[in-house]
């Protein structure tokens, strides 16, 4: 096989085949991890919209409740 006017041999050719695979693998883990990423922000952005919603439900209005209303278990 010949790339750019130098003929490759075999081991050439396996280190080659090798390094692709090994691109390929890592962009899909890649892919799986941000995926993921996303999945979890959009599942803690619903989360929290629906936290923030029960309360507004408890204290009887529609408004999100305020940065001085003590929130959480602590206050």
């Amino acid at each position: 096989m010949t790339l750019f006017g130098r003929t490759l041999g075999g081991e050439e050719i396996a280190s080659l085949a090798f390094t692709l695979t090994a691109l390929v693998l890592w962009l899909m883990a890649w892919r799986g991890e941000r995926n993921w990423t996303q999945w979890f922000r959009r599942w803690e952005g619903d989360r929290k919209a629906r936290r923030e919603a029960e309360l507004a439900g408890e204290q009887g209005g529609d408004q999100p409740p305020s940065p001085t209303t003590p929130r959480g278990p602590w206050g």
